[in-house]
Protein backbone atom coordinates (compact mmCIF):
# COMPACT_ATOMS: atom_id res chain seq x y z
CA UNK A 1 0.00 0.00 0.00
CA UNK A 2 1.31 3.54 -1.23
CA UNK A 3 0.90 6.07 2.11
CA UNK A 4 1.10 9.95 1.61
CA UNK A 5 -0.19 13.29 2.72
CA UNK A 6 -2.70 15.84 1.00
CA UNK A 7 -2.06 19.37 2.09
CA UNK A 8 -4.43 22.45 1.69
CA UNK A 9 -1.57 24.63 2.64
CA UNK A 10 -3.62 26.07 5.01
CA UNK A 11 -2.57 29.66 6.52
CA UNK A 12 -1.64 29.92 10.24
CA UNK A 13 -2.22 32.83 12.32
CA UNK A 14 0.58 34.57 13.08
CA UNK A 15 2.73 32.94 10.11
CA UNK A 16 3.42 35.04 6.80
CA UNK A 17 1.85 33.97 3.86
CA UNK A 18 5.85 33.50 2.46
CA UNK A 19 6.54 31.55 5.84
CA UNK A 20 3.53 29.15 5.61
CA UNK A 21 4.88 28.54 1.84
CA UNK A 22 8.07 27.85 3.25
CA UNK A 23 7.14 25.42 5.69
CA UNK A 24 4.74 23.47 3.17
CA UNK A 25 8.04 22.93 1.15
CA UNK A 26 9.33 21.31 4.29
CA UNK A 27 6.77 19.11 4.78
CA UNK A 28 7.21 18.04 1.51
CA UNK A 29 10.85 17.28 1.53
CA UNK A 30 10.59 15.92 4.75
CA UNK A 31 7.63 13.80 3.43
CA UNK A 32 10.40 12.68 0.60
CA UNK A 33 13.03 12.07 2.60
CA UNK A 34 11.04 9.64 5.28
CA UNK A 35 10.38 6.89 2.59
CA UNK A 36 6.36 8.30 1.74
CA UNK A 37 5.11 7.58 -1.85
CA UNK A 38 3.37 10.83 -2.67
CA UNK A 39 2.39 14.35 -1.51
CA UNK A 40 -0.88 16.20 -2.44
CA UNK A 41 -2.06 19.55 -2.77
CA UNK A 42 -5.32 20.60 -2.87
CA UNK A 43 -6.85 23.55 -4.53
CA UNK A 44 -9.36 25.78 -3.23
CA UNK A 45 -9.68 30.05 -3.98
CA UNK A 46 -10.02 31.49 -0.79
CA UNK A 47 -8.27 33.33 1.99
CA UNK A 48 -7.28 31.11 4.57
CA UNK A 49 -5.70 28.22 2.18
CA UNK A 50 -2.81 29.12 -0.11
CA UNK A 51 -3.30 25.98 -2.59
CA UNK A 52 -5.06 28.28 -5.51
CA UNK A 53 -2.54 26.85 -8.03
CA UNK A 54 -1.07 23.55 -6.81
CA UNK A 55 0.72 23.14 -9.73
CA UNK A 56 3.19 25.61 -9.10
CA UNK A 57 3.60 24.13 -5.49
CA UNK A 58 4.39 21.09 -6.73
CA UNK A 59 6.82 22.19 -9.10
CA UNK A 60 8.81 24.04 -6.44
CA UNK A 61 8.39 20.93 -4.82
CA UNK A 62 9.97 18.75 -7.93
CA UNK A 63 12.68 20.41 -7.64
CA UNK A 64 14.06 19.62 -3.99
CA UNK A 65 12.53 15.80 -4.17
CA UNK A 66 14.11 12.68 -5.56
CA UNK A 67 11.24 10.08 -5.28
CA UNK A 68 7.73 11.10 -4.47
CA UNK A 69 5.46 11.37 -6.47
CA UNK A 70 3.86 14.77 -6.80
CA UNK A 71 -0.46 15.10 -7.02
CA UNK A 72 -3.21 17.52 -6.79
CA UNK A 73 -5.40 17.16 -4.69
CA UNK A 74 -8.08 17.40 -5.85
CA UNK A 75 -7.65 19.58 -8.77
CA UNK A 76 -11.15 21.32 -9.56
CA UNK A 77 -11.72 20.09 -13.27
CA UNK A 78 -15.23 21.64 -13.84
CA UNK A 79 -13.71 25.05 -13.37
CA UNK A 80 -10.58 25.08 -15.41
CA UNK A 81 -9.26 24.25 -18.96
CA UNK A 82 -7.95 20.86 -19.39
CA UNK A 83 -6.45 21.88 -22.39
CA UNK A 84 -4.26 24.23 -19.42
CA UNK A 85 -4.06 21.56 -17.00
CA UNK A 86 -2.81 18.92 -18.76
CA UNK A 87 0.13 21.71 -19.87
CA UNK A 88 1.07 22.41 -16.02
CA UNK A 89 1.22 19.12 -15.13
CA UNK A 90 2.64 17.87 -18.16
CA UNK A 91 5.27 20.53 -17.33
CA UNK A 92 5.54 18.89 -13.69
CA UNK A 93 6.40 15.71 -15.08
CA UNK A 94 9.52 16.22 -17.16
CA UNK A 95 10.74 18.82 -14.02
CA UNK A 96 10.15 15.59 -11.52
CA UNK A 97 11.66 13.23 -13.81
CA UNK A 98 8.10 11.30 -14.77
CA UNK A 99 6.54 11.51 -10.78
CA UNK A 100 3.66 13.80 -11.59
CA UNK A 101 -0.17 12.77 -11.46
CA UNK A 102 -3.54 14.30 -11.76
CA UNK A 103 -6.57 13.92 -9.29
CA UNK A 104 -9.69 15.05 -10.66
CA UNK A 105 -13.16 16.03 -9.06
CA UNK A 106 -15.69 18.69 -8.62
CA UNK A 107 -14.38 19.86 -5.52
CA UNK A 108 -16.59 20.22 -2.21
CA UNK A 109 -16.14 24.03 -2.13
CA UNK A 110 -17.43 25.90 -4.90
CA UNK A 111 -15.90 29.10 -5.18
CA UNK A 112 -13.93 28.52 -7.78
CA UNK A 113 -17.36 28.44 -10.18
CA UNK A 114 -18.41 31.74 -9.98
CA UNK A 115 -14.42 33.20 -9.51
CA UNK A 116 -13.81 32.18 -13.66
CA UNK A 117 -17.80 32.61 -14.54
CA UNK A 118 -19.40 29.82 -14.93
CA UNK A 119 -22.97 28.62 -13.88
CA UNK A 120 -23.36 26.64 -10.84
CA UNK A 121 -26.75 25.13 -12.81
CA UNK A 122 -23.76 23.56 -15.13
CA UNK A 123 -21.96 21.98 -12.48
CA UNK A 124 -21.99 18.04 -13.73
CA UNK A 125 -22.04 18.93 -16.94
CA UNK A 126 -19.04 20.79 -17.03
CA UNK A 127 -17.16 17.88 -14.61
CA UNK A 128 -18.10 15.15 -17.18
CA UNK A 129 -16.96 17.35 -20.00
CA UNK A 130 -13.46 18.93 -19.26
CA UNK A 131 -13.35 14.67 -17.90
CA UNK A 132 -13.50 14.05 -21.47
CA UNK A 133 -11.47 16.37 -22.80
CA UNK A 134 -8.17 15.91 -20.34
CA UNK A 135 -8.63 11.98 -20.61
CA UNK A 136 -8.48 12.13 -24.96
CA UNK A 137 -5.15 15.05 -24.32
CA UNK A 138 -3.35 12.12 -22.23
CA UNK A 139 -4.19 9.68 -24.67
CA UNK A 140 -3.44 11.83 -28.20
CA UNK A 141 -0.84 14.66 -29.41
CA UNK A 142 -3.19 16.17 -31.77
CA UNK A 143 -7.08 16.01 -30.60
CA UNK A 144 -9.87 16.60 -32.33
CA UNK A 145 -12.91 17.65 -30.07
CA UNK A 146 -15.86 19.65 -29.46
CA UNK A 147 -18.37 20.68 -26.44
CA UNK A 148 -20.42 22.92 -24.84
CA UNK A 149 -17.64 25.03 -22.29
CA UNK A 150 -14.72 25.34 -24.77
CA UNK A 151 -14.02 26.20 -28.44
CA UNK A 152 -13.42 22.74 -30.19
CA UNK A 153 -10.12 21.36 -30.86
CA UNK A 154 -9.46 20.61 -34.73
CA UNK A 155 -6.08 18.52 -34.20
CA UNK A 156 -3.80 21.35 -32.84
CA UNK A 157 -1.13 19.51 -30.69
CA UNK A 158 -1.25 20.08 -27.17
CA UNK A 159 2.32 20.32 -25.33
CA UNK A 160 4.34 19.54 -23.71
CA UNK A 161 4.02 15.65 -23.36
CA UNK A 162 4.87 14.58 -20.05
CA UNK A 163 7.76 12.27 -19.41
CA UNK A 164 5.11 9.09 -18.35
CA UNK A 165 3.83 7.09 -21.52
CA UNK A 166 0.61 7.53 -19.53
CA UNK A 167 0.62 9.92 -16.62
CA UNK A 168 -2.16 8.81 -13.93
CA UNK A 169 -5.17 10.35 -13.43
CA UNK A 170 -7.31 9.63 -10.47
CA UNK A 171 -10.60 10.21 -9.93
CA UNK A 172 -11.97 11.90 -6.59
CA UNK A 173 -15.32 11.34 -5.07
CA UNK A 174 -17.22 11.99 -1.80
CA UNK A 175 -20.15 9.67 -1.36
CA UNK A 176 -22.23 10.10 -4.23
CA UNK A 177 -22.63 6.80 -6.03
CA UNK A 178 -23.10 7.85 -9.26
CA UNK A 179 -19.44 8.92 -8.96
CA UNK A 180 -18.20 5.47 -8.16
CA UNK A 181 -19.78 4.02 -10.65
CA UNK A 182 -18.55 6.48 -13.45
CA UNK A 183 -14.91 5.96 -12.17
CA UNK A 184 -15.52 2.03 -12.53
CA UNK A 185 -16.86 2.51 -15.84
CA UNK A 186 -13.90 4.66 -17.08
CA UNK A 187 -11.34 2.13 -15.60
CA UNK A 188 -10.20 5.26 -13.58
CA UNK A 189 -8.40 4.92 -10.48
CA UNK A 190 -10.23 5.89 -7.26
CA UNK A 191 -9.76 8.89 -4.51
CA UNK A 192 -12.55 8.40 -1.65
CA UNK A 193 -12.82 11.82 0.63
CA UNK A 194 -13.54 10.32 4.00
CA UNK A 195 -13.85 13.24 6.05
CA UNK A 196 -16.19 11.82 8.88
CA UNK A 197 -18.06 8.62 9.65
CA UNK A 198 -17.04 5.33 9.44
CA UNK A 199 -14.78 3.60 6.69
CA UNK A 200 -16.44 0.70 6.54
CA UNK A 201 -19.95 2.31 6.04
CA UNK A 202 -18.15 3.10 2.07
CA UNK A 203 -17.57 -0.70 0.91
CA UNK A 204 -20.69 -1.08 -0.70
CA UNK A 205 -19.74 2.20 -2.62
CA UNK A 206 -16.03 0.48 -3.19
CA UNK A 207 -18.01 -2.69 -4.36
CA UNK A 208 -20.08 -0.62 -7.20
CA UNK A 209 -17.04 1.31 -8.36
CA UNK A 210 -15.36 -2.31 -8.94
CA UNK A 211 -18.25 -3.74 -10.30
CA UNK A 212 -18.92 -1.44 -12.67
CA UNK A 213 -14.91 -1.36 -13.99
CA UNK A 214 -15.44 -4.91 -14.17
CA UNK A 215 -18.68 -4.73 -16.64
CA UNK A 216 -16.74 -2.17 -18.49
CA UNK A 217 -14.04 -4.98 -18.96
CA UNK A 218 -11.21 -3.63 -17.64
CA UNK A 219 -8.65 -5.29 -15.40
CA UNK A 220 -8.88 -5.53 -11.66
CA UNK A 221 -5.15 -4.06 -11.44
CA UNK A 222 -6.49 -0.84 -13.42
CA UNK A 223 -9.20 -0.21 -10.55
CA UNK A 224 -7.05 0.77 -7.83
CA UNK A 225 -8.51 2.75 -4.35
CA UNK A 226 -7.38 5.10 -2.73
CA UNK A 227 -8.64 6.99 0.66
CA UNK A 228 -8.17 10.20 1.87
CA UNK A 229 -8.76 10.76 5.48
CA UNK A 230 -7.45 13.24 8.50
CA UNK A 231 -5.16 12.13 10.39
CA UNK A 232 -1.63 12.60 12.58
CA UNK A 233 1.11 10.51 14.45
CA UNK A 234 2.94 11.50 17.36
CA UNK A 235 4.94 9.32 20.05
CA UNK A 236 1.17 8.53 21.85
CA UNK A 237 -2.46 8.29 21.37
CA UNK A 238 -3.37 11.06 23.79
CA UNK A 239 -0.32 13.20 21.85
CA UNK A 240 -1.69 13.08 18.75
CA UNK A 241 -5.43 13.65 19.88
CA UNK A 242 -4.15 16.63 21.85
CA UNK A 243 -1.74 18.20 18.85
CA UNK A 244 -4.52 17.19 16.34
CA UNK A 245 -8.08 18.42 18.04
CA UNK A 246 -7.39 22.27 18.25
CA UNK A 247 -6.91 23.20 14.96
CA UNK A 248 -9.57 20.66 13.40
CA UNK A 249 -11.72 21.88 15.96
CA UNK A 250 -11.12 25.41 14.58
CA UNK A 251 -11.08 24.54 10.58
CA UNK A 252 -14.47 22.27 11.04
CA UNK A 253 -15.82 24.55 12.95
CA UNK A 254 -15.52 27.45 10.74
CA UNK A 255 -16.79 25.55 7.40
CA UNK A 256 -19.79 24.09 9.37
CA UNK A 257 -20.49 28.08 10.21
CA UNK A 258 -20.59 28.32 6.15
CA UNK A 259 -22.50 25.71 5.61
CA UNK A 260 -25.10 25.35 8.45
CA UNK A 261 -23.47 22.52 10.76
CA UNK A 262 -23.40 22.96 13.93
CA UNK A 263 -19.68 24.17 16.05
CA UNK A 264 -17.24 21.04 16.21
CA UNK A 265 -16.84 19.67 20.05
CA UNK A 266 -14.47 16.78 21.45
CA UNK A 267 -17.11 14.42 21.80
CA UNK A 268 -17.38 14.27 17.77
CA UNK A 269 -13.63 14.36 17.38
CA UNK A 270 -12.87 11.50 19.63
CA UNK A 271 -16.01 9.23 18.75
CA UNK A 272 -13.93 9.46 14.92
CA UNK A 273 -10.78 8.60 16.82
CA UNK A 274 -11.82 5.69 18.41
CA UNK A 275 -11.50 2.54 16.85
CA UNK A 276 -13.37 2.11 13.83
CA UNK A 277 -13.97 5.92 13.18
CA UNK A 278 -13.02 7.23 9.97
CA UNK A 279 -9.35 9.27 11.84
CA UNK A 280 -6.37 8.30 12.04
CA UNK A 281 -5.06 9.62 14.80
CA UNK A 282 -2.31 8.07 17.48
CA UNK A 283 0.54 6.36 17.65
CA UNK A 284 2.59 4.40 15.44
CA UNK A 285 1.17 0.92 16.34
CA UNK A 286 -2.59 2.67 16.82
CA UNK A 287 -2.30 4.36 13.09
CA UNK A 288 -1.07 1.24 11.68
CA UNK A 289 -3.52 -1.07 13.39
CA UNK A 290 -6.39 0.82 11.78
CA UNK A 291 -4.62 1.35 8.28
CA UNK A 292 -4.71 -2.33 8.01
CA UNK A 293 -8.25 -2.66 9.60
CA UNK A 294 -9.51 0.05 6.93
CA UNK A 295 -8.16 -1.73 3.93
CA UNK A 296 -9.90 -4.59 5.43
CA UNK A 297 -13.00 -3.21 5.62
CA UNK A 298 -12.74 -1.83 2.26
CA UNK A 299 -11.79 -4.94 0.35
CA UNK A 300 -8.19 -3.85 -0.13
CA UNK A 301 -6.81 -0.54 -0.71
CA UNK A 302 -4.05 0.75 -2.90
CA UNK A 303 -3.21 4.15 -1.60
CA UNK A 304 -3.91 6.11 1.63
CA UNK A 305 -3.24 10.07 2.20
CA UNK A 306 -3.54 11.71 5.49
CA UNK A 307 -4.55 15.17 5.52
CA UNK A 308 -2.84 17.35 8.17
CA UNK A 309 -3.45 20.84 7.77
CA UNK A 310 -5.07 21.32 11.02
CA UNK A 311 -1.95 20.69 13.05
CA UNK A 312 -0.22 23.47 10.67
CA UNK A 313 0.28 25.40 13.37
CA UNK A 314 3.00 23.84 15.30
CA UNK A 315 5.22 22.88 12.72
CA UNK A 316 7.98 20.81 14.70
CA UNK A 317 4.82 18.67 15.68
CA UNK A 318 3.80 18.30 11.63
CA UNK A 319 7.52 17.22 10.57
CA UNK A 320 7.72 15.20 13.15
CA UNK A 321 4.49 13.50 12.52
CA UNK A 322 5.32 13.27 8.83
CA UNK A 323 8.64 11.44 10.04
CA UNK A 324 7.24 9.49 12.19
CA UNK A 325 4.68 8.11 8.88
CA UNK A 326 7.37 7.63 6.59
CA UNK A 327 9.52 5.97 8.96
CA UNK A 328 7.32 3.70 11.75
CA UNK A 329 3.96 3.61 10.47
CA UNK A 330 4.61 2.47 6.66
CA UNK A 331 6.91 -0.47 7.69
CA UNK A 332 4.44 -1.18 9.92
CA UNK A 333 1.37 -1.66 7.49
CA UNK A 334 3.86 -3.36 5.32
CA UNK A 335 5.01 -5.71 7.57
Amino acid sequence: MEIGIDSFAATVKGVSAMDRMGFLLDEIEMADTSGLDVFGIGEHHRGDYLDSAPAVILAAAAARTKSIRLTSAVTVLGAADPVRVFQEFATLDLISRGRAEIVVGRGSSIEAYPLFGLDLNDYDALSEEKLELLLALRDETNVTWSGRFRAPLDGQGVYPRPAQPKMPIWLGVGGTPQSFARAGILGLPLMVAIIGGEFRRFRSLVNLYREAGARAGHAPEALRVGIHALGFVAETDREAADRFFPGWQAMFTKIGLERGWAPSTRAQFDNLVRPGGAFLVGDPDTVAAKIRQTSEDLGGIDRLTFQMSSAASDQPAMLRSIEMLGREVKPRVSA
